[in-house]
């Protein structure tokens, strides 16, 4: 049986902060949600364009916890906005930021399902993004 806490870490290690993308092919299922599709590639390309925006984007675990076949990891990231990210344009801004990342592993210690929460709305604020409420009556509204 394969240790998944290893495997978690071993992918943020590899793909997440070192850019090992050949991990990605060994750590990552064929079924695993990305970006535009699934698999290793998927994955990948969800990398790419954060690395895009983040050249030197870096993950510190925070804490894990493992049990059977799933894996949660509390993580802490930290980058310099360089490439655009979204419509954001890039503003040389160091941001700092903090998530956690669930994954499913399969029976060959492949991760099959990875779902992640993070502090989005920090991040933009870090950005100088301003986030206005709708305006009253706005889609959706009554109007009245």
């Amino acid at each position: 049986m394969i240790d998944v806490e290893v495997a978690a870490r071993r992918f943020i290690a590899d793909v997440w902060n070192a850019r090992r993308e050949e991990s990605a092919y060994e750590l990552v299922g064929p079924e695993c949600p990305g970006l535009g599709g699934e698999g290793p590639e998927a994955t990948l390309a969800w990398h790419r364009e954060r690395r895009a925006a983040f050249p030197d984007l870096r993950y510190k675990i925070v804490d894990v916890v493992a049990a059977g076949d799933r894996v949660a990891v509390h993580w802490r990231a930290a980058g310099t906005h360089a490439g655009p990210f979204g419509p954001v344009p890039p503003t040389g801004q160091v941001v700092a930021y903090s998530g956690a990342s669930f994954l499913r592993f399969d029976d060959t210690g492949r991760i099959v399902d990875v779902w992640s929460c993070n502090e989005l709305f920090q991040l933009l604020q870090q950005l100088g993004v301003e986030m206005l409420p709708p305006a009253p009556g706005g889609v959706g509204g009554s109007g009245t």
